[in-house]
């Protein structure tokens, strides 16, 4: 497969739903090389004309423990801190309201429910 292939694989899997993260997993076990594959995935990116910036200092065992996460999530350091980013600010907080469980079967078999006693009405 040529570059040019790579390139229309990868597009051909986004519209089939397949995440970057899923893709770059499968061209890894097939021998790809990270390199040329982050390399396409950077030209088919769309570059941004103005992306805000943040400046941040930390520690040297901080960005080495980043850069692991990075390389197992296959990610650069950039990507992995914005996905860290992105994931504290999206995190929903937990409503006092319970969930509403419309079959009563599902209920009783429920992962939540082990180890409590079931209420018999």
């Amino acid at each position: 497969m040529t570059e040019t292939q790579l390139l229309k694989f990868i597009n051909e899997a986004r519209k089939r739903g397949f995440s970057d993260r899923q893709i770059k997993i499968a061209l890894v076990h097939n021998s790809w090389p990270e390199k040329i594959i982050e390399k396409a995935f950077d030209s088919l990116n769309p570059k941004f004309k103005s992306k805000n910036q943040v400046s941040i200092f930390i520690s040297d065992d901080i960005l080495a423990e980043l850069e692991k996460r990075a390389k197992r999530n296959m990610f650069n350091l950039g990507e992995q801190i914005e996905d860290i980013l992105r994931r504290s600010c999206s995190r929903k907080t937990s409503s006092s309201k319970p969930e509403k469980i419309d079959d009563l079967f599902i209920s009783y078999f429920s992962r939540r429910n082990i180890g409590k006693p079931v209420k018999k009405s």
